[in-house]
């Protein structure tokens, strides 16, 4: 019995891994005008999958990201897409929509696990923005951040958002 019980927990414990693995945590940071913007996220690759539609749903809160929570932090407040957002880390999560606009939001609670426990009531920031849809497939999730933007881009999406320190 106590064989298998071993043999159960490595067998749990090497699937998390594995699948970690597969979505490995990245992390981005920058400085912008003086703010030090800081980007921390599970990165999920294609791997031939419909994305968009398919294994992130039209119109359902997404962690931006795999597994943990994407957070970012700013340390001054900023404005972003001309609306104040106080210095701290956020959740960040992402409304995709088929037809229109995609709502990226800055939640207050910024360790939860996926989008299970979102909230909104806990939103610091809710935009609106328009994706671009590119020709070239970004295999693994990736943010970047810009001269004065924050850059995310997956299969071939891509949200692109202006800040600057207040």
């Amino acid at each position: 019995m106590k064989k298998l019980s071993l043999l159960f927990a490595l067998f749990i414990a090497f699937s998390f891994t594995a699948e970690a693995q597969k979505s490995p945590r990245m992390q981005t940071e920058g400085e912008v005008f003086g703010a030090k913007v800081a980007i921390d996220y599970g990165a999920p690759s294609v791997r031939d999958r419909v994305i968009w539609g398919g294994l992130e749903s039209y119109g359902e809160v997404w962690r931006a990201g795999a597994n943990e929570n994407t957070t970012i932090s700013f340390d001054k407040d900023v404005r972003i897409n001309g609306n104040k957002l106080p210095a701290g880390k956020y959740g960040f999560f992402i409304i995709p929509n088929e037809n229109s606009d995609w709502v990226l939001i800055f939640n207050k609670k910024n360790d939860a696990w996926g989008a299970y426990s979102y909230d909104q009531k806990e939103d610091a920031l809710r935009i609106n923005v328009t994706p671009l849809f590119v020709d070239e497939n970004q295999e693994m999730l990736q943010y970047r951040i810009g001269e004065n933007t924050i850059i995310f881009a997956w299969e071939k999406a891509r949200i692109v958002f202006p800040f600057q320190p207040l």
